[in-house]
């Protein structure tokens, strides 16, 4: 299975790529190569307050293209599959408050 790797430095970014309308929590990664729906991939996250990365498996729920017409960056959504470390609890654990606001992400 192939691993993508992201990381983030703040709270403000990991908001913006967090997707909590996926059932199991999800991530947005940004990336140029191309994936399909459904597709299976590992994902290693380090979060801000993390320097150990975590491990989470899931597939391929939302595809932004390169040159989409909207201005989020080209990439996939990736819902969570096998979260053993509970890192949607420890995400949203990081957002808090944050995941009532009106700030726009990179999905939806």
């Amino acid at each position: 299975m192939e691993e993508l790797s992201i990381g983030f430095s703040d709270n403000k970014e990991l908001y913006r790529c967090y997707m909590p309308f996926l059932k199991t929590g999800g991530l947005f990664v940004r990336t140029a190569r191309h994936y399909k729906m459904g597709q299976s991939l590992a994902l290693s996250v380090t979060l801000p307050d993390s320097l150990e990365p975590m491990l989470v498996s899931g597939k391929v729920a939302w595809i932004a293209p390169l040159g989409a017409q909207s201005a989020n960056p080209a990439g996939i959504g990736l819902a969570f599959i096998d979260d053993k470390n509970g890192l949607v609890s420890k995400i949203e654990k990081l957002l808090g408050g944050m995941q009532n606001s009106t700030e726009p992400t990179h999905t939806m």
